[in-house]
């Protein structure tokens, strides 16, 4: 029996240790990292290490609404966007829950304005434990 949970193309996602919940994400297999849309990143020390200080939208239909949120500083990489551009981004490590799961994925920081989700999933945070059928969204919302 396979254990993987099937999730649609768009999913709300929580990242408890962001202070964010049911946040609509878009789930992207054709993408290797996930991203989320930060405002206002900010790098400091804090006890010998770096971390990141970031606005995020819980509401992709109410940006005025912000969450000042901080997270250890995990990499700084090059990422190809979906235009071709390549651009510097922040990493963190943060605790994904979806649905009755939640396990931890990396995550880069970037400017999503532009984009319908404040949050795109991609398959290295989906690991090994889901299915996605893209005919389908918001299959874990009760």
């Amino acid at each position: 029996m396979n254990s993987k949970m099937i999730i649609g193309s768009t999913e709300a996602v929580c990242l408890p240790e962001l202070g964010i919940t049911q946040l609509q994400t878009r789930v992207d297999t054709g993408a290797k990292t996930s991203s989320l849309h930060v405002d206002n990143l900010i790098c400091f020390k804090k006890d010998g290490e770096k971390y990141v200080e970031f606005d995020l939208h819980p509401d992709a239909y109410d940006l005025e609404h912000t969450i000042r949120s901080q997270a250890k500083l995990k990499a700084s990489r090059k990422i190809k966007s979906s235009n071709g551009e390549v651009e510097h981004r922040c990493v963190i490590e943060t605790l994904l829950k979806l649905g009755e799961q939640q396990w931890m994925i990396d995550v880069t920081l970037s400017n999503r304005q532009d984009m319908t989700y404040m949050m795109l999933l991609g398959r290295q945070g989906m690991s090994d434990r889901v299915i996605v059928d893209p005919s389908e969204s918001f299959l874990l919302t009760h």
